[in-house]
Order: structure tokens, then C-alpha cells, then sequence
């Protein structure tokens, strides 16, 4: 190794890094330049590292690596070897290296210190061009890769999808069957005059019940989803007087809400506001954002439902049902997630089997349903916030919009 540094032709190897420099240019850089030898699994540039030197890889090869996470750990970026430039962007930034660079063989190199590599490309306009051309062209192979990856990953991210999807039509629909069958043979039984004259086998008898109708309101909510995301729910056009159906919600809701001291509050802008919609999903919508409210608004708080024409962004006549709370409120990263399937907000050891419990969890697929309903009438939903904070409970505001007239499906 050493014979070989003593004997290397420092200007041909420059005249491969840099094809625009003239002979005067060359021979500067070399005279600027020393030769070092590495071995194996020599660190030239540390990720993260602020460093001093620029690198010509001489002979060798080497490999430039990024941190991708903690569990991913790090990403080949590409292979490099002789006429290779290193470190180079990191020295004209003044910023930290971006990459990780080893040598993979023993390895020779030119070295060049920061302040003679600001100085030679202060004097060389052609250098720095040709360094403008070797970092896009980095840039562009960069680019290309990452792209490869995104479709790759997208690819697989939609089979896991529809795999998920299907798991759950499935097991949906395996256990809505005993569900039905555990129902029935559970009214047959409370209608026994032992149960009705024992006060404590009839209410074990009520618990299974309501236990059964909860889990039944589940796998109905899970098919609901199911249907949604594979576009085959059927949705009917039907006139929906929305002060009517609102009024009906917050009634079903009065007991719950009033065992938490929580006050549910109706404004309407038009109380004759008619719209054409599927009535039982309209319904369900109304649900999930009730109940949504009531869960994460604390015990004295208030929810506001209210209701009011607009003109949609297709310029066709609406009405937007804002649910509104006086709740712990919601951080920005969690507007758009909070209508994914299954995604919770904070630890699922708070998961609650109650309905309206105080930041109990559920299944995760109520604001699912909610923006499934949105996108099957050709409406939308979206959620503002201004962050979590339990202790001045800003609140959140849950927009729903959807169009006036609710188009028939087409005719078999």
C-alpha cells in the first residue's frame, strides 16, 4: 500500500473527479492534497458529525449509508469507489455530514482540509460547477430511489390494507351468527317466570343482554366499515329533516350525558333544513360525533350540535353540523389520523367498554364510519383544534359537510 501512494498519479485521478479543469487548475488541487491509506471498516464521514476533510477516493471502494430510524436502521445510499468526491456538501454548507461514509476494502485517498478546499474552489469557477453537476446528479439518483421505495412500500401498504379489510368482513361476519343465536336464547330465557321472579338472575340476564347488543353494535360498525372502504354499501336517497334526527340523537343521549353532568346544546341556523341522504347512516354519523364529544369533554362540560346552510366547494347547495366541546381537545398531528381505522389517541390501556366513559377507548372505527358516511353522500369531514390540553380544555370542533340533494343510485 504504501509503494502504491508513493507512485500514484495524483492529476489522473483529479482529471476523473473533475472533467472541466485545465492542467494549472489540477496540479493546484494536487499540491493541496495528501494521500492516506485505511483499512476495512474505516469511518471517513460520520453522520451527524461536523468534519474538517473532503475526500477523492483513490482506489477501494467505499459505501455511503443513512440512518433511517431505530428499528429500520441504515439505508444503503450507493456504492462508491475510485474518482468518488465525499464530504464535500457538508464543507460548502458548514453543516453536519448528511451520510455515513466506510471504506468496504483497503482504501486509498486524497484528503483536502476545509480551509484549502474554500480556497481552491473560490479561485476554480469551473470546480464549483462541476461539483453543482455531481450533487445533482446525486440528487436525481437519490430521487429515484426514494420513488422506487415510496411505490414499493405503497404496494404493500395497500395489500396490507386489504388484507386487514377482509380479516375483518370475516371475522364480522363469523361472529354476528352466534351473536344472533346467543341473543335469542337469551330472551327465551328472560321470559321464564323463575328468572322474572329471582331479582338476581334477572339482572344477569340484563347484563348479557346489554353485553350482547354492544358487542352486535360492533360487528355491525365493523361491516358498516368494511362496506365503506370497498364501495359496495348501498346508500338510499331519502328526505332527512336533519333538526328532527339531531333532536332525536341528543335525546337518546340525555341519560349518559347527564350521569357525567355534560349538557348537550342544539342550535340550528334553518330547523327546516331538509336534505336527501341515506337516513341510517346520517344517524350513525350524528352518533359517532356525539358520543366522540362526550367521551373526551370532562365531567360539567358542554356540547354544542348545530347546524347550517352552505355552499359547498362544487358550488351545489349543503348544510355543515359542527360538534362542538368543551374537551381536552386535539393535537394537529392527530386531525387527519383520528379518521383512520383503529387509530387511538393516547395509550389503548385506557380502553373503556363504556360508551361515553371520560377518554375511554373504543374499537377506533366510529370517525371511521363517520368519514365513510361523508365520502358516500359526496361530503367531507374534517376536525379543528387547537392541541390537547387537559388542563384549560380548549376543545375540538368536528366539521360535517354534506350536499342537499343526495343523487339516486342508478336504476338495475
Amino acid at each position: 500500500m504504501m509503494s502504491e501512494m508513493q507512485t500514484y498519479d495524483k492529476i489522473s485521478l483529479l482529471r476523473l473527479a473533475f472533467k472541466g479543469l485545465d492542467d494549472d487548475e489540477l496540479q493546484e488541487i494536487a499540491s493541496l492534497t495528501d494521500l492516506c491509506a485505511y483499512p476495512p471498516q474505516h469511518v471517513l464521514c460520520q453522520e451527524g458529525a461536523y468534519e474538517d476533510i473532503f475526500y477523492i477516493i483513490a482506489e477501494g471502494d467505499i459505501v455511503i449509508t443513512k440512518k433511517i430510524g431505530e428499528d429500520e436502521g441504515e439505508r444503503i445510499l450507493r456504492i462508491g469507489g475510485k474518482g468518488d468526491l465525499v464530504g464535500e456538501m457538508a464543507l460548502i454548507q458548514n453543516a453536519p455530514r448528511a451520510a455515513t461514509v466506510r471504506t468496504t476494502s483497503d482504501c486509498i485517498v486524497l484528503e483536502m482540509e476545509k480551509q484549502d478546499f474554500e480556497t481552491v474552489l473560490g479561485r476554480s469557477p469551473r470546480m464549483a460547477i462541476d461539483l453543482i453537476r455531481i450533487t445533482l446528479d446525486r440528487l436525481r439518483a437519490n430521487d429515484q430511489m426514494a420513488i422506487a421505495d415510496l411505490k414499493k412500500t405503497n404496494k404493500v401498504l395497500r395489500q396490507l390494507d386489504r388484507n386487514k379489510l377482509e380479516f375483518i368482513q370475516v371475522a364480522a361476519h363469523e361472529l354476528r351468527t352466534p351473536l344472533t343465536v346467543m341473543k335469542g336464547y337469551v330472551n327465551v330465557l328472560s321470559s321464564f317466570p323463575e328468572i322474572k321472579a329471582n331479582p338476581g338472575l334477572e339482572k344477569v340476564v340484563e347484563g348479557i343482554v346489554k353485553g350482547a347488543d354492544r358487542m352486535h353494535e360492533v360487528v355491525n360498525m365493523m361491516l358498516d366499515v368494511t362496506r365503506m372502504d370497498a364501495e359496495t354499501l348501498k346508500i338510499a336517497s331519502l328526505p332527512v329533516l336533519l333538526k328532527r334526527a339531531i333532536n332525536g340523537m341528543i335525546h337518546d343521549f340525555q341519560k349518559a350525558a347527564a350521569e357525567r353532568q355534560i349538557e348537550i346544546i342544539a342550535q340550528y341556523a334553518d330547523e327546516s333544513l331538509l336534505i336527501h341522504a341515506d337516513p341510517g347512516l346520517i344517524d350513525k354519523a350524528l352518533y359517532h360525533l356525539i358520543v366522540n364529544a362526550i367521551k373526551y369533554t370532562p365531567d360539567g362540560g358542554q356540547v354544542f350540535v348545530s347546524t347550517s346552510p352552505i355552499v359547498m366547494d362544487n358550488q351545489m347547495p349543503g348544510v355543515e353540523i359542527r360538534v362542538r366541546d368543551t374537551g381536552i381537545g386535539l393535537d394537529p398531528e392527530h386531525h387527519a389520523l383520528v379518521f383512520e381505522k383503529f387509530y387511538q389517541v393516547g395509550s389503548v390501556t385506557l380502553h373503556s367498554s363504556g360508551k361515553t366513559s371520560f377518554k375511554g377507548g373504543g374499537p377506533g372505527l366510529g370517525l371511521a364510519l363517520v368519514r365513510g358516511v361523508a365520502r358516500a353522500h359526496g361530503g367531507k369531514v374534517w376536525v379543528e383544534s387547537l392541541g390537547q390540553d387537559e388542563a384549560h380544555c380548549p376543545g375540538s370542533t368536528f366539521i360535517l359537510q354534506l350536499p342537499v340533494n343526495q343523487p339516486l343510485p342508478p336504476q338495475r
